[in-house]
């Protein structure tokens, strides 16, 4: 069967019983996985924890945590926590998020973003482990402590989300995991190449790093709805969250596309931006439209490399999208 993994709704008014019939749904109709998302709203851990006791099966993941907005060590013993609550059933998502986040909403100077994410991985992996910590790096200097009580298991799987190649090499070096996002099933492999580089030059095999690409996802029967959520979810990133995601346009071709997104955004004018997000763009980066079509393009990320796509659902999707998309797409 098919692995398909699904974020929880980004919706500011998300109730704590819609997270669990979400996570029940997703449970009842074969998902593999359920990541919930931490951006400047609720946190991550707290939801898990809601949703291990209310699901059996599910793996639960974050999706993601910034490696910016706690301590390696707070980030493992929560981690370790939530693997005991729910039987063994955690994935750890890490990212860097972007300095738009970290710097306006953390308060902190975006810097060394991959020496940090290696020294998160490392320091993580040594408390999962039941090792006592004595770690020398160039961010953290710990010593002597070792957590209290003893993980179910000390493999939680780690994913990273990675988007430029240092970030892709790095994710190979150290992870189990690898999440892109907006990224189009035909440049899926060339990602690959740069894991497999990282892989290599430390000696592992990176064939086994699930690749784990998020979908925007916005199955409808009224298709110029799913595309116009789609389209203001593209401009969003591209428009309004740092340079990362523009250069990633432009590696897949879509300069100009880009150029006139950011352009317009930083003008004020939303709706233009809106506007320049082409209908190739929409169908290259999401699934927008048809289940069928929906089911195509999931499979065609499997068939470039993808282990566990994972679909993700912009802010503006409705709860009737959301809930058709889920059952469309389940595998």
């Amino acid at each position: 069967m098919t692995k398909i993994g699904l974020v929880t709704p980004y919706w500011n008014n998300i109730t704590k019983q819609e997270f669990i019939e979400i996570a029940r749904l997703a449970e009842d109709l074969g998902y593999d996985s359920i990541w919930v998302p931490e951006m400047w709203g609720r946190d991550a851990f707290s939801i898990l924890g809601l949703l291990a006791s209310h699901t059996k099966r599910i793996k639960l993941a974050t999706g993601i945590i910034s490696v910016y907005s706690r301590t390696p060590a707070i980030i493992a013993q929560s981690v370790a926590t939530l693997d005991e609550i729910s039987d063994g059933r955690m994935i750890l998502g890490l990212g860097t998020s972007g300095p738009v986040v970290i710097e306006n909403w953390h308060g902190m100077p975006y810097e060394k973003s991959l020496q940090r994410t290696r020294e998160y991985v490392e320091i993580i992996r040594m408390i999962l482990n039941s090792e006592r910590v004595n770690y020398e790096g160039e961010i953290f200097n710990l010593k002597n402590f070792r957590l209290q009580f003893k993980p179910i298991k000390k493999n939680i799987p780690i994913f990273i989300a990675a988007m430029g190649s240092k970030n892709i090499k790095l994710t190979g070096e150290i992870s189990d995991g690898w999440i892109p996002f907006l990224l189009p099933p035909g440049h899926l492999q060339n990602g690959k190449k740069e894991l497999l580089s990282g892989a290599e030059n430390v000696g592992r095999n990176a064939g086994q790093i699930e690749v784990s690409p998020y979908i925007p996802a916005a199955v409808s029967s009224d298709e110029n709805l799913a595309k116009s959520i789609i389209k203001e979810y593209i401009a969003y990133y591209v428009g309004g969250m740092g340079t990362f995601y523009h250069s990633a346009m432009v590696r897949y071709g879509f300069q100009a596309e880009a150029d006139m997104i950011v352009d317009r955004w930083s003008k004020g004018d939303k709706s233009g931006a809106i506007e320049s997000v082409t209908d190739e763009m929409v169908d290259s980066l999401s699934i927008c439209g048809s289940a069928e079509g929906g089911r195509s393009k999931i499979a065609e990320y499997i068939d470039n490399g993808a282990d566990l796509p994972i679909i993700l659902f912009p802010p503006k999707a409705s709860r009737e999208l959301v809930r058709e998309t889920i059952e469309s797409l389940a595998p």
